[in-house]
Order: structure tokens, then sequence, then C-alpha cells
């Protein structure tokens, strides 16, 4: 990359911050190039908790995101972006922390869509944190949301001119919502024909790009065997096939719908299928997650930027012990590197 990749810093009470420092101390060559959008004070402690016979990962300090390109390796290079603090008490809830951690979000998205980073990784947040925080972070329920308006404003247009995506994606299975962060009830009111049709846009676009040609995608049902002809459900007749037809009409590769509870077996191994839209979020996420945490990585679709997460929460059960797993984070990044143009 000829730019920096930002890795915000997360929830600071969480497992964000250690496992950032793991990913730089075991990863180093594909953390070339990399830098934390956070508080250096947070970055240290968390060096400290990963430290290796009692000798600290070194941070450093930045005045620039560029300076990031010349970081030696296995060193953990930090831009401090929010106001200097004591870093939040780990594992529990922290306004403050929840405040820091939205910050450090928006810097970093305001950054690369001028242009500056190649784009952002995003350490975990704690939703109970975030909507503590207040204004105006209490209006968006997690990442997505808010990235979706910090690019809304950067682009001049409303939320609603600028719909995105969550892909969830492991070496074995990928899959997109139509659906995202709402209650059940809301996710099933949200089933339309054109919320469909432009999830399957959104993940032909973005699929095609990552591999290079159009993706083969499946579509997953709402109700238990696809509706079985409409004797438990007729949004598939109605609502899903109709989409479905469309987008094929449109040269998308796009088939179903599938029972939910075997097309995620096709798509295995990326057998049948390169990718599944599923129609609410644990509908797709539960089997992704299920093949492993671990090399899990977030994607949000549809922004004017590259943004990859880790596949897991704060953890503030363990947060501060050194036993958080960097391997989804590590995954984020190359996934990240992968992504940018």
């Amino acid at each position: 990359m000829n730019k920096p990749l930002a890795i915000t810093m997360g929830d600071g009470a969480g497992i964000g911050p250690e496992t950032i420092a793991k990913a730089f101390r075991d990863a180093p060559d594909l953390l070339r190039g990399c830098f934390v959008a956070g508080d250096l004070a947070t970055l240290r402690r968390a060096a400290a908790v990963v430290s290796e016979g009692g000798v600290s990962l070194p941070v450093a300090a930045l005045e620039q995101p560029a300076e990031a390109l010349a970081a030696p390796p296995r060193c953990v290079p930090v831009l401090q972006v929010v106001e200097p603090r004591v870093p939040a008490p780990f594992g529990r809830i922290s306004a403050p922390a929840g405040r820091a951690a939205g910050d450090c979000v928006v810097w970093a998205a305001r950054a690369a869509l001028r242009g500056e980073l190649a784009g952002l990784v995003t350490a975990p947040l704690h939703k109970e944190a975030l909507a503590a925080a207040g204004a105006p972070y209490d209006r968006y329920p997690g990442h997505t949301e808010l990235l979706q308006a910090v690019a809304a404003e950067h682009l001049g247009v409303p939320v609603a001119r600028l719909p995105v995506r969550m892909m969830l994606a492991n070496d074995e299975l990928r899959t997109v919502l139509v659906s995202i962060h709402v209650s059940l009830r809301e996710a099933i009111e949200q089933v339309s024909s054109g919320n469909i049709a432009e999830t399957l846009r959104i993940t032909h676009e973005a699929v095609a790009t990552a591999l290079q040609r159009p993706p083969r995608i499946a579509v997953a049902g709402l109700n238990p065997h696809a509706g079985e002809g409409g004797l438990f459900g007729r949004e598939e007749i109605e609502v899903i096939a109709p989409a479905i037809a469309a987008a094929r009409a449109r040269g998308i590769d796009a088939h179903g719908p599938f029972a939910p509870d075997t097309v995620f077996m096709r798509a295995r191994g990326f057998a049948e299928f390169d990718v599944v839209v599923a129609m609410y979020h644990d509908q797709g996420l539960i089997p992704v997650k299920y093949l492993g945490v671990e090399q899990g990585v977030n994607v949000t679709l549809g922004l004017p930027l590259v943004r990859t997460s880790p596949d897991h929460g704060t953890a503030f059960d363990i947060a501060g012990s050194g036993r958080a797993d960097a391997a989804s984070l590590i995954a984020a990044v190359r996934m990240a590197r992968q992504l940018a143009p």
C-alpha cells in the first residue's frame, strides 16, 4: 500500500487494544504500514499486557499517519486522535471509553474519505458504552450505522441515499445481511423486494471486486423450508423470488430462495455459491460464527471507503488478562489490504 491503514483502538475497557498489540507483535510483515488511531496511554497499557519475558512491546507516537509507512516491525505506531486520558478500567461499561472509541472511528473514517488512508480496521466497540456516551453516538447501534452517517455527511447526501450492508466472511463462508441491528419483528418488516434487490446489487458489486469475477449468490428464504410453497408463509413467493428474478434480469448471478437451514451447507467452502444473502442478522451470522469466530471478518459493503472488523466483541470478561486471540483482527487487516485500492 502507498497509504497507511488505520486500526481504531475500540473500547479501551475491552480486548481491542491488546489484540491490536498482539497483531503488531505476531504479524509484523502484515502490519507494516498500519497504525492505531487511538490513545497512547491505552495502547501502552495493552502492550504491557501482552509483553513477553517481561519486555514490553514498544509503542511509538506518530505526528501524522504517513509516518506509519516507515515504522519498524514489532512496534505499535499510535496517532493520538482523542484527548489524552487515563485508560478506562478493564471490563466496565464506561461512557468516556465509549466516546473515545466513537471519536476514533469518526476521525479514521473522515481521514479515509479525504483520501489520506487506504482504509480502516475497527477494533470492537461496546454498544452500551457507545450509547452511554450520549449525542451523537446514542443514535447509532454500532459501527455500521455510524460509518454510514459519517460517509453520507461527507458526500452531502441523506443517509437513506447511501445504503450499506454487513458481510461476515471467513475462509469457508460469506454471508451478507438484508437487515442488521434491528429487532426481529422489524427485520421481518424490512424483507421487501426493494431491500433485497439493493442487497443483491451491493453484494454483486463488492464481492465481484474482491474475487475479480461475478459471484455466485444464493438467497436464503425467510420462513422454514423457504415457505414450503406458501404453507409456512408467502414472502418467498411474493417478495423474495421477484427480487431475485429482477436481479437476474440485470445480469446478477442470484439463485433461490433456498431453505435457510440447508443453504449455508451448500455454500460452505464456496462449493456451489460464493456468498449467501440472508434475510436477518442471526440467520446469516450464526453459521459463519459457528465455523470459527477467530477467523471471521466483518466487512461493511456500500461505503466509499474500505472498512473491516474482527468478528468478536469487547469480551469484558477476559480484558486485561492477555488471553485475547488476535487471529480475527489479523484476518481483518489481511482482508482490508486485499480490498484497498
